[in-house]
């Protein structure tokens, strides 16, 4: 289910449920700026191997330039 959050969801998400939240900016973006504890899987390399390192276990919520 995809569902757009706003900053204040999004700090509960990281501090209460152990949210993963993932960059899917190209590479050199992620490096000038991410957010904290961000896992960088850019969008042309969002395949099912690359996200395979996310648990099924806890939320995920992807953000790039036009939001969370």
């Amino acid at each position: 289910m995809v569902t757009a959050i706003d900053r204040s969801q999004l700090l509960r998400l990281m501090e209460f449920e152990d949210a993963q939240v993932v960059d899917v900016l190209p590479g050199r973006e992620y490096e000038k700026a991410h957010l904290p504890d961000a896992i960088s899987i850019p969008l042309r390399e969002f395949t099912a191997e690359s996200v395979s390192i996310l648990s099924r276990e806890k939320p995920v919520v992807v953000y790039c330039h036009d939001g969370l």
